[in-house]
């Protein structure tokens, strides 16, 4: 699943007219870089959640055949986005899998999403990287064995790019609420395994940082 129903607010006036996933990195919509690496890594189907500017997306990236994939669209409505909970919860019927990988529209990575491992007491692996500026208070700690905790020094930053098995959302509704108090209470019963990438990542969330990756990749 890709996440592209944010707003974009930090990045405007870019993002007014056209939604954050579409904005051009090297001559493509940033949203096909991913599409790329996800089949390039052997998915062959893709969930994308919709809400700002949603059919914008929709008319550029059609039924995802062009990437030989299956691209499936959960539609959550203009102005109606239910934050990165809300829109995974409301997308499962549509991911159909028990395990799936999520991947936040607006980062961009070298990672190779094919080798991102699960093991099948957890209920979630994140992808952590080193806390940019931005952000340097991080997120969550991992130890030496792989486990994320929400406590405990250091901690790192939650790359928006994670494994996540459906019984991590048992009982929520289609309804507008955050991610990290589910991965808390995995965290607490020992569900949440992580692992730190020190390749290249960036979250293509401000004008700032995102003349920053045209600079590297090449407009």
């Amino acid at each position: 699943m890709i996440l592209a129903a944010g707003r974009g607010e930090r990045l405007r006036p870019l993002t007014d007219t056209v939604p954050k996933p579409l904005l051009p990195v090297s001559g493509k919509p940033l949203i096909v870089w991913h599409l790329e690496k996800l089949a390039g890594a052997g998915f062959r189907r893709v969930v994308i959640n919709l809400a700002h500017l949603g059919e914008q997306i929709e008319a550029t990236l059609g039924d995802g055949g062009h990437w030989g994939l299956e691209i499936r669209y959960s539609h959550e409505g203009e102005g109606q986005a239910l934050e990165t909970g809300g829109g995974i919860c409301k997308a499962l019927p549509l991911l159909d899998d028990e395990r799936f990988l999520v991947v936040n529209g607006d980062v961009f990575t070298d990672l190779d999403y094919g080798r991102l491992r699960m093991t099948e007491e957890m209920l979630a692996h994140l992808v952590m990287v080193n806390n940019p500026p931005h952000h340097p208070e991080g997120d969550f700690h991992l130890d030496r064995a792989g486990g994320l905790h929400d406590q405990g020094e250091p901690k790192l930053t939650f790359s928006g790019i994670g494994l996540y098995r459906a019984d991590l959302f048992q009982g929520c509704q289609p309804r507008p609420f955050p991610l990290a108090p589910l991965l808390r209470r995995a965290m607490a019963a020992g569900k949440v395994s992580g692992e730190q990438y020190r390749g290249f990542w960036l979250d293509v969330g401000t004008p700032e940082r995102y003349r920053k990756l045209q600079e590297k990749i090449g407009r």
